[in-house]
């Protein structure tokens, strides 16, 4: 399958772009090296070194015996340039994960508010109204965030994107399937409920087959293809504005640093590791929707904890270190429960790896080998 992702430099387009080419696929990664810019522009690097991509592409073709292409093309804006590619190559399927995928980035300013509206909304849609004017057929696979659901405790397992409704005005009543009213918290999570309304219109309206993953928070670092070579290793960004809560949690307990939480703790949120996002997202791909289905919506996590519960697993792996709690930063509920279905991946073949199987052997392998490269200033947000 001739196969294009989209943002394949990144935290998941980079392992996910090597699993498929090791799997056969022809694969074409466009990237624009958007966030190595914001790299720069924040001051931060990945706790792992990472080359630039074309030595990372010379790496995995002297490693694999593969090739994968790459153009450079800011996809959000350079709608021309996309649209001939996407002419010229006629892929199959697009996944799409080109977009800014920080909360707290894109609510530090209105300049960075502004920044992710247009550079997520604005590659969506020139992606689906290219895709329309080659009259090509591709299944777009988009990666979403369960963060559009909001984190209010809401009293049911939430779904694979639709609920039944009963829509009620003066005496008349009518059932009706919509997608899940979406509760964005930050504009992160607000342009992820309008990708999909973008994708909801595109599919009803111009037959596109498309998939939104609806994913949770993804932790851990390295693939079986990321393992291969130093020169192929993936991303560990543990700053306060791109950084996981799992991933600063490790890293300051193998610092031997107190382990901060945010408020109370009792946040609940969903998450994955990062070989069963490369995992879903090829399950997605190996099962498309038939053409004429409504946009498919598929919650991809592996479980859910709460922060206060992942501060205690972590600490338990390293040894004796202390827990704080601080306020927290970000403006969201104290506490929440949150109960997710992943009903549809499951019936795919999903089978998730959980923290507690796979936590201790990211704490080895990745962060104990690269400690000494954290800049310890950047672990907390600035009050």
């Amino acid at each position: 399958m001739r196969i294009f992702v989209l943002g394949g430099d990144g935290f998941c387009g980079w392992p996910t772009a090597l699993s498929l080419s090791a799997s056969g696929h022809d694969v074409r990664i466009i990237d624009n090296g958007c966030r190595r810019r914001i790299d720069a522009e924040l001051g931060t690097a990945s706790l792992t070194p990472i080359l630039p991509l074309e030595d990372r592409l010379r790496a995995w073709r002297e490693v694999s015996g593969r090739e994968i292409h790459w153009s450079n093309i800011d996809i959000a804006r350079d709608y021309n340039a996309l649209r001939a590619l996407l002419d010229a190559e006629r892929p199959e399927a697009i996944v799409h994960l080109a977009e800014q995928r920080s909360v707290p980035y894109s609510m530090s300013s209105i300049e960075h508010r502004r920044f992710t509206v247009e550079q997520n909304l604005t590659s969506t849609h020139n992606v689906l109204a290219a895709q329309i004017e080659c009259r090509l057929d591709a299944h777009i696979v988009h990666l979403s965030s369960i963060g559009i659901y909001g984190y209010e405790t809401l009293g049911y397992r939430i779904p694979d994107g639709y609920v039944h409704v009963s829509m009620r005005s003066m005496d008349a009543v009518s059932d009706r399937e919509i997608l899940h009213p979406p509760n964005p918290i930050s504009i992160y999570h607000l342009t992820k409920a309008q990708d999909q309304l973008l994708l909801d219109f595109y599919c009803k309206n111009e037959g596109v087959r498309a998939t939104d993953l609806v994913q949770g928070t993804v932790w851990g670092t390295q693939t079986a293809e990321t393992s291969l070579d130093e020169r192929l290793v993936n991303r560990f960004d543990y700053d306060a504005v791109f950084g996981t809560v799992l991933n600063r949690f490790v890293l300051q307990a193998v610092l031997g640093r107190p382990i901060t939480i945010y408020g109370s703790g009792e946040q609940t949120r969903a998450f994955i590791h990062i070989t069963d996002t490369v995992r879903c997202i090829e399950l997605a791909l190996n099962n498309p929707p038939a053409s004429g289905s409504r946009l498919r919506v598929l919650n991809q996590l592996a479980e859910t904890q709460r922060v206060v519960d992942l501060a205690r697993i972590t600490a338990s792996l390293v040894g004796d270190v202390e827990t704080r709690f601080i306020d927290n930063p970000r403006k969201e509920p104290m506490s929440n429960e949150l109960d997710v279905s992943n009903a549809g991946l499951s019936a795919l073949g999903f089978a998730p790896k959980r923290i507690c199987e796979g936590l201790l052997l990211e704490i080895k392998d990745v962060v104990e080998r690269y400690s000494k490269r954290c800049d310890e200033g950047r672990l907390l947000a600035a009050a």
